[in-house]
């Protein structure tokens, strides 16, 4: 019997499965066909839509049945298909529903979905129009509905209020602890496509022992001697050889939601990388195995051509190539024999000012990797290492090598006046370089002093390679220093020097700065905030935005890049021991000093000063990350304070948030157990523990990815000025190789450091990986901009957060035409904009994307 006496509208927009799903593309030709639009069949066409093909039923918010749960209302259908709805975007469809509705039922909060039809679609919102005394109530989905019969507990969805635990409305506490511990699951059994479960596991993903035992690896996390963040858990079978090693397959589970759904078909970016993965490396592999083009670069001038002629392949390869839309948009050919690239803006002004110190140290403030120098504080440099297990490590660079260059200063007192300054790889590599150094790879543990001179730029003094001793690790290490040099054969082997200091600082970048500090360490955020924090949870809509494709791109690099005989092992230093290098360097992550005026003042890179904005006051004040930096890192903590105040009153209502308090304590138990015992970690007592924690965890996913991603292809698209691979040692005097240095540096040095077929894999890849997606989201703006939340105070505050953000972009635009300020732009003449908050699609240079995207 219908008890409602009235009826309720309402507009639910949707898309249908025929968009780009990572799920349902697990080949080349699962992209090619969803690239041309209409190849793929739609099962699903609009009119299946209505009928009883979809059953909605309202959830009330206010008015409790006799259970004290929210009143369920009747079902209801899709009852048409609207044309024209001004806001719908591209590839959205939008449906008339109309609900039942009576004043005893209370007001909506809440709704049950259910879905019939044989394939999936992707619910985008539910809106309500009129509701007494109430307006219009918005539903924000964003979630791919299944067949009902997929589920346990029917999909249920609650409108945009916010509520603290604490707060929520009775008739709806039933309802968000149900949704809670469906998303947390039961943690066994292998995970499907359709779920939406978020849970932990170990990287015991990484190898494949049973393609052989060249492709085992150690698990990560879980142990003292590998420690690491937990990744999102799939479930798959072990291997047949290893049963602590996880199976592989191209199929791989995360959250439903997690996927790439929302991508336009022109995008493609993270799927560029499992093409390039698994058809355009073998493509160019074949090239070189039958010799039709040379395996070695013979001049710098003929690394230029990759650019502006471009490499000649074989037809029948280009063939192979051209027809992947993803390649195609990225990889220029002239669709008979030639492959080329776009020009790297390291590049486009000179071809040779990379060479010069002064730009060779200005990429240490504005490059790729601005986040590892340090303020020398005490000289000779000392090591870290166990001496009882590596000998004595302290630095064999003398004052008497550096002090003529320290423009009359003594080495104590240009460290006192903290002139002095280091870039020390030394103790991250040396513990491998002697299983590095027995396969086809050569390499040095790197220290690189440099000196802070009058006009604000840096020079560096010298350059110290270390090898591991002969006869045993104990006895410390063999180590040479190269002093700057600008004539003569000493000029390339200064040359050469840099550069093996540049293959540490890119790997050390990938491995460290890029993978490590921001992918792997916020995965266990995603995953505890969805396992803890309800939607309706202020922290929830806060953080949400932060986390978009984050676990996706991390199952994909974990398939493709890092894995066992992936690109990364296959094109960077490290090969076999890159990710245990990651593990060991883990160990000595504090996430407190990723909040980056933190990360300033351990590295003795700023003072703490009260006067100063955000605390500190730099050490050195043309420090282009750090300047820019700290402008977006007082952005988001005061939108973080503006916010979290509407909800949090005093440290008591810190305390007393039950959600909260769990999701720290798993985070920090489970998501990143293996440092649950540090005395660093926020204790979540307090007001300001809460703020500090979240812009440290935004500040991380956002602009702090976006400093050492969005450069690579800018800055290493160019081989030459950042090699991943040094293949030979320093040429001694009366060797072949310091003869052929003398005769032909150019050629030399080609064969010290990445060869042309690595060479062209690396490129493919980092121009994927420093390329914008058309419908990326930056900081200061996101999905549903004006209903992610009903409380209007936060959108308030969500503006002005956009507001500053736009004007600190017109001050780094400012910055940028000051000409006092030399390390911004450098001899390379290329402004520093990783930090400018807004960006266009492709390859600009620029760009804060809200989340861990590519």
């Amino acid at each position: 019997m219908n008890i409602f006496g009235a009826k309720i509208t309402g507009t639910v927009v949707l898309m249908q499965k025929n968009v780009l799903d990572v799920n349902s593309i697990t080949s080349v030709e699962g992209i090619l066909d969803t690239s041309l639009g209409g190849v793929i069949s739609i099962v699903d066409t609009l009119s299946s839509f209505l009928g009883f093909s979809v059953a909605f039923q309202l959830i009330g918010a206010t008015k409790p049945d006799s259970s004290g749960k929210g009143k369920v209302g009747n079902t209801a259908y899709l009852k048409g298909i609207i044309d024209n709805l001004p806001t719908l975007g591209d590839k959205q469809n939008a449906f008339k529903i109309e609900f039942d509705y009576d004043s005893n039922f209370g007001i909506p909060g809440a709704f049950y979905i259910k879905n019939y039809m044989s394939n999936e679609f992707l619910l985008l919102s539910l809106t309500l129009e009129d509701i007494p005394n109430v307006g219009t109530i918005h539903f924000v989905c964003n979630s791919w509905i299944y067949n009902a019969k997929n589920y346990q507990s029917d999909r249920i969805f609650f409108a945009n209020n916010t509520y603290l635990p604490s707060k929520t409305p009775g008739p709806l506490v039933y309802y968000r602890d149900l949704e809670l511990k469906n998303l947390r699951g039961n943690g066994t059994g292998e995970r499907k496509e359709w779920e939406r479960i978020y849970d932990y596991d170990v990287y015991n993903d990484l190898g494949d022992p049973d393609k052989g035992v060249e492709y085992a690896r150690p698990v990560l996390g879980g142990s003292s001697t590998y420690p690491y963040p937990r990744r999102g858990r799939t479930g798959r079978k072990p291997t047949k050889t290893d049963p602590n090693t996880e199976s592989r397959s191209d199929n791989f589970y995360i959250p439903r939601d997690e996927a790439f759904g929302h991508l336009k078909s022109s995008d493609f970016l993270a799927y560029g990388i499992k093409s390039i993965s698994q058809d355009v490396i073998p493509a160019l592999k074949s090239v070189f195995d039958i010799n039709f083009t040379p395996i070695e670069f013979d001049s710098f001038e003929e690394v230029h051509d990759l650019y502006e002629g471009g490499i000649k392949l074989p037809t029948d390869v280009i063939k192979q190539i051209t027809p992947l839309p993803v390649v195609n948009e990225l990889l220029r050919t002239d669709g008979e024999q030639f492959l080329k690239f776009p020009v790297p803006k390291v590049v486009q002004v000179s071809k040779s000012a990379w060479m010069t110190d002064v730009e060779f140290a200005r990429e240490i403030l504005a490059g790729v990797n601005p986040g590892l120098i340090r303020c020398l504080q005490e000289f000779p440099p000392k090591s870290k290492l166990d001496s009882g297990v590596y000998g004595d490590h302290t630095s064999t660079i003398t004052k008497e090598q550096i002090e003529p260059n320290l423009d009359g200063l003594t080495i104590d007192e240009a460290i006192q006046q903290k002139k002095v300054f280091i870039l020390d790889d030394h103790d991250a590599i040396f513990p491998y370089l002697r299983r590095i150094n027995s396969t086809n790879s050569k390499a040095y543990a790197t220290r690189t002093i440099l000196y802070l001179k009058s006009d604000g730029t840096l020079k560096p003094l010298a350059i110290e390679l270390s090898l591991p001793h002969p006869e045993g690790d104990q006895y410390g290490a063999i180590s040479k220093v190269y002093l700057p040099a600008i004539e003569g054969v000493q000029s390339y082997i200064w040359l050469l020097a840099k550069a093996y200091v540049i293959v540490n600082d890119s790997n050390v970048h990938q491995l460290i700065s890029h993978w490590l500090n921001t992918h792997a360490v916020v995965e266990p955020f995603v995953i505890a905030t969805n396992r803890q924090l309800s939607v309706l949870h202020p922290i929830y809509k806060l953080l949400f935005p932060h986390y978009r494709d984050t676990m996706n791109i991390n199952a994909l690099a974990r398939n493709q890049l890092i894995n066992a005989g992936g690109i990364i092992e296959q094109t960077f230093l490290p090969s076999k021991y890159a990710m245990e290098i990651s593990s060991v360097i883990y160990k000595d992550w504090v996430f407190t000093d990723q909040a980056l005026p933190s990360d300033l003042i351990k590295r003795g890179m700023a003072i703490a000063d009260a006067s100063s904005p955000n605390g500190v006051r730099l050490v050195i004040e043309d420090y282009p990350y750090a300047m820019d930096g700290l402008e977006i890192w007082g952005a988001i903590n005061t939108w973080v304070q503006d916010y979290v105040s509407l909800y949090y009153t005093s440290d008591d209502t810190v305390k007393g948030d039950l959600e909260l308090q769990q999701w720290w304590k798993e985070l920090v138990e489970v998501g990143h157990g293996d440092k649950k015992d540090e005395p660093w970690w926020p204790q979540m007592q307090t007001l300001q523990d809460l703020i500090q924690t979240c812009t440290t965890l935004i500040w991380t996913a956002s602009a702090l990815h976006a400093s050492v991603n969005f450069g690579q292809y800018p800055y290493g698209g160019f081989i030459l000025n950042r090699p991943t691979l040094s293949r030979r040692l320093m040429p001694e005097e009366g060797s072949p190789e310091y003869d052929e240095l003398v005769k032909n540096p150019e050629r030399a040095y080609l064969r010290t450091v990445t060869p042309k077929f690595q060479t062209l894999i690396d490129l493919s890849v980092i121009e994927i990986l420093s390329r914008h997606a058309s419908d990326e989201y930056y900081l200061g703006n996101r999905d549903s901009a004006e209903f992610w939340t009903s409380d209007v105070y936060a959108l308030e505050a969500f503006k002005k957060f956009g507001n500053k953000l736009a004007e600190i972009e017109g001050i780094l635009i400012q910055r940028n035409n000051d000409v006092n300020l030399r390390n911004r732009v450098g001899p390379v003449t290329m402004p520093y904009t990783l930090l400018y908050p807004t960006s266009e699609a492709g390859l600009t240079f620029r760009g804060i994307p809200n989340s861990i995207s590519i």
